[in-house]
């Protein structure tokens, strides 16, 4: 699997308090298709991650730590002429402001010339989002290019991971042209209902009938499957004591994927998602360390009422 996309060093609280009280950061890396990447890897996927970074510190951290978690970043492009992007974010279960601070970096600079390179023999699934196509113009071209190419035995997965400050001036109403061009979509149904006005999973594959597969997502309330020829299927989540949600989305995109390429009925595709975004949710990191393979394998064949009275929580399971 490749995922296409831009990574920044991410600065998080090493403190408790207010941002501007603190004083001590950790410094790691973030961004949503090279976390998809990395989950990917941890569950066992072969997976690539494609962009462009600085020729500078951050570059070169971004790079190593992705390639650590097991992902091929030979295909990343250093740019000498533009930094590394990065983030800061406040940790808090409620919600994690975000502070972006990445207007002409390396990956904003991608166009569709990053496909001249790049090998996609054997690649079985491309995943982008929305994040890179706001980016700038030439990143919405390479997304473009990346669900028009021809399939030649792949698929193309699109989240659209809707992010208001990145569309602020830019045209939004490319996310549908975008969506309708995919295999399989994931969207949330809070921004679906900003996007399309709705977040209704019938209206929205109304909306979008060209995707053979269509995600939606309910937060905490868990998720819908929509697929051609089938009926839809609604999966709960699992109840988790949460630490913090920034890349939750990510971890069940990957969860949701891995299962996918492997084959497996439509209900466990959607728990192997909870799954992974449960494992996220109980950390600070983006990126959170898979759940023990026995606890997933047990929890993938409970039955509805075993399931639905599972909590997840920094000590492990608690069954009420």
């Amino acid at each position: 699997m490749v995922c296409v996309g831009e990574s920044m060093a991410v600065f998080v609280p090493a403190e408790p308090g207010p941002a501007h009280e603190v004083r001590t950061w950790k410094r790691t890396t973030g961004g949503a298709e090279s976390n998809v990447a990395c989950h990917l890897a941890a569950l066992g996927v072969p997976s690539a991650w494609v962009s462009a970074v600085g020729s500078d510190s951050f570059g070169r951290a971004v790079l190593t730590e992705i390639a650590a978690a097991g992902v091929d970043v030979a295909s990343v492009r250093q740019d000498r002429h533009r930094p590394t992007g990065l983030y800061v974010k406040e940790s808090a279960a409620g919600g994690s402001p975000v502070r972006y601070y990445r207007t002409g970096s390396a990956a904003s600079g991608m166009s569709p010339d990053v496909l001249a390179g790049l090998d996609l023999t054997g690649v079985r699934l491309v995943h982008c989002s929305g994040i890179t196509a706001a980016l700038s113009d030439g990143c919405r071209d390479l997304v473009r290019a990346l669900l028009a190419a021809p399939r030649e035995g792949r698929r193309v997965s699109f989240d659209v991971n809707w992010r208001p400050a990145l569309w602020a001036g830019r045209d939004r109403s490319v996310l549908a042209e975008l969506a309708g061009l995919a295999d399989i979509v994931l969207v949330g149904d809070d921004e679906a209902e900003i996007v399309w006005g709705t977040g209704d999973p019938a209206r929205l594959r109304r909306l979008l009938p060209g995707p053979d597969t269509l995600v939606v997502k309910h937060g905490e309330r868990g998720a819908t499957l929509l697929e051609r020829g089938r009926p839809p299927v609604f999966e709960p989540a699992l109840c988790v004591d949460v630490v913090e949600p920034v890349g939750a989305g990510d971890a069940f995109a990957a969860g949701f994927l891995a299962a996918t390429l492997r084959g497996a009925a439509p209900a466990t595709r959607l728990r192997a998602g909870h799954l992974q975004a449960a494992a996220t949710l109980l950390t600070h990191d983006d990126v959170g360390e898979p759940l023990p393979p026995d606890l997933v394998r047990t929890l993938l064949g409970a039955d509805p009422r075993e399931w639905t009275a599972i909590r997840l929580t920094g000590e492990g399971v608690v069954r009420t």
